[in-house]
């Protein structure tokens, strides 16, 4: 029997002793994180799928995992199809699935800490169909089997300077606190950690990829705070960084403030804020305003010291890059290369910076068929030999302390095939068709990702992810609210400041995978003779786009100039960076189509 196995199993006999007859086990936090510190690693070591977004829901008989399009081919390699069916989201849902397998009686856990209310209110529908109940725990029952299970991080809260933040925390609770004002409200409860991090300056590396503290606030309407952090992380800077205004508390004691609430109007996120946080509030007698949460848009569009510092990461992580696709185009060649070795050279070359304090994610590093696998996460079991004559993904990002940085580039290998050079060229026509975009104040995400798909779409091909997401100021490399995505907030408008990233892709199973990413800050544009003010987008990302992928015979003469331009900017902003046979390296590939 396979370890996986033997957890289920040992799961199931848990869930037969707390009179259970299944239970949902997402990969989340209490938080609502996207990812999330390795003691909330549940579905993982249950069934071994490796990815950042999945949930899995265990019945007496039956179990299933559920992925999107992101992790089609990934789960199939990581989890067992003897013990597990996969399932595609968003065509059913976990809530369905549940009304469609349970049994009528049968009674379905689920932990309140680690899901919405609006999840609880679908899957109770859909199990009282069925004639079964769904039942908060108390304790949750993975981690009842989990012998080893790690704690949370211990790690010291740091103090996010004002030269990066650009606004002080007293000025951010104040404009919290006007929020609260206008919606008649006594306070705001934050729960996700990029908001806490962004509210009050504060960093600290509880999460692996972004540099948040587990902690939970309540800010009220006069402008104080309440932070619930454990009292070992903090200091007497960070005490000092906080000031009179901000009460500090044990992390522990949240669940009684919330208790605390009776009688007064509390902002809580439907989005951010698990269904526990809502049924404290409404236990204890708080009225409820289900409303997003303050920070979250504030956060999105960064002030004038967040761009220059994301510029300033961008320009020295782009260098970085560039010295590693220099390494890559001498060695790739000669063999023996491996999808963990160049990740790692990779990050060396980011670490050679002196300024790098984490990657902002795990490395996608995809070799052949592996590139395929839109969020592929390397492992030794995985790991490639990066073979000749192929396509080499690589999507990485590095945190530093006044930017975050993501950004893919597709390499050839030897001799790329003619198919290759086609739909590697639709997606480079896509991106600049997305780059180029000017819309009107009002415009969602959801309205420009068919420009990113359209020359896929005229071959019959398309991918299965979204276009664009938010990125943090040293902060998380997914941020929303806004998507360049026909789904999960791609109605969000854009706004001048909001930073996402572009990167459209096409990707084959089994044989290769293509993906172009840069990002990219939203910027107002001036339009002669325009009724109406107009945006656009300012492109944040310079590294060289590997120009032997690219058909000419594909490529219009405003396409290829955007493309020689781009070049000359890398050249402009990287070349300064590089010397030796790096530096003609980069003139080469830098050179006008």
């Amino acid at each position: 029997m396979s370890t996986h196995e033997a957890r289920l199993q040992a799961l199931r006999a848990q869930l037969k002793r707390d009179r259970l007859d299944g239970f949902v086990v997402p990969i989340c936090d209490e938080h609502m994180s996207e990812y999330v510190g390795a003691y909330a690693q549940r579905l993982a070591w249950l069934t071994g799928f490796q990815g950042s977004a999945g949930s899995a829901v265990v019945l007496p008989e039956e179990a299933a995992i559920f992925v999107d399009g992101r992790y089609t081919l990934q789960v199939r390699e990581q989890v067992d199809a003897r013990n597990w069916a996969y399932v595609s989201v968003p065509e059913t849902s976990v809530a369905d699935w549940l009304g469609a397998h349970a049994s009528a009686g049968a009674r379905i856990g689920y932990d309140p800490w680690l899901h919405t209310r609006a999840w609880v209110d679908q899957a109770r529908r859909a199990l009282a169909e069925a004639g079964a109940d769904l039942v908060a725990v108390d304790t949750n029952p993975v981690d009842a089997i989990w012998p080893d299970r790690p704690g949370p991080s211990k790690a010291r809260l740091e103090v996010q300077p004002i030269e990066y933040a650009g606004k002080s925390s007293g000025e951010k609770r104040q404009g919290i606190a006007d929020f609260l004002g206008k919606s008649r409200a006594d306070a705001v409860i934050l729960s996700a950690l990029d908001s806490i991090a962004w509210t009050f300056n504060i960093r600290s590396r509880d999460v692996d990829r972004t540099p948040v503290a587990l902690a939970y606030a309540v800010v009220n309407k006069d402008a104080t705070a309440d932070l619930f952090v454990a009292p070992e992380k903090m200091d007497d800077a960070v005490a000092q960084h906080l000031g009179n205004a901000v009460r500090v508390h044990d992390r522990d004691a949240f669940r009684d403030a919330l208790r605390g609430m009776a009688g007064k109007r509390v902002v809580a996120d439907p989005e951010r804020a698990v269904s526990a946080i809502f049924g404290a509030l409404e236990g204890a007698g708080a009225t409820v305003l289900a409303l997003r949460d303050p920070a979250v848009l504030a956060k999105a569009m960064k002030n004038e010291a967040e761009v220059a510092g994301h510029k300033a990461a961008q320009a020295r992580d782009g260098a970085a890059l560039s010295r590693f696709l220099h390494w890559l185009s001498i060695e790739a060649p000669k063999g023996g290369q491996t999808e963990l070795s160049v990740a790692a050279r990779l990050e060396q070359f980011r670490r050679d910076t002196g300024l790098l304090e984490d990657l902002s994610f795990d490395t996608i590093s995809g070799a052949g068929p592996n590139g395929a696998i839109c969020h592929y996460k390397v492992d030794e079991a995985s790991n490639r030999e990066i073979p000749l004559n192929s396509l080499f993904l690589i999507d990485s990002g590095g945190q530093y302390r006044d930017g975050t940085t993501d950004v893919t580039r597709t390499v050839a290998v030897g001799e790329p095939t003619a198919e290759m050079r086609d739909r590697f060229t639709r997606v480079l026509k896509g991106h600049i068709a997305l780059a180029t975009a000017i819309f009107p104040h009002g415009t969602g995400g959801g309205q420009l990702d068919a420009l990113a798909r359209q020359y896929l779409w005229a071959a019959g091909l398309d991918y299965a992810h979204g276009t664009g997401h938010g990125v943090g100021a040293y902060l998380a490399v997914h941020e929303g609210p806004q998507r360049i995505a026909s789904f999960g907030g791609g109605g969000e408008p854009l706004r001048a400041g909001m930073i996402c990233s572009n990167e459209p892709g096409y990707y084959k199973a089994g044989e290769y995978g293509i993906r172009i990413e840069n990002l990219v800050l939203v910027v107002d544009k001036a339009v002669p003779g325009a009724e109406q003010p107009m945006l656009g987008f300012e492109t944040l990302t310079f590294a060289p786009i590997d120009r032997r992928l690219i058909d000419l015979a594909l490529m219009s003469a405003a396409e290829r100039a955007w493309v020689d331009d781009y070049h000359a900017r890398v050249m402009t902003i990287v070349g300064p960076q590089l010397d030796g046979e790096a530096r003609s390296w980069l003139t080469a590939s830098c050179a006008p189509l």
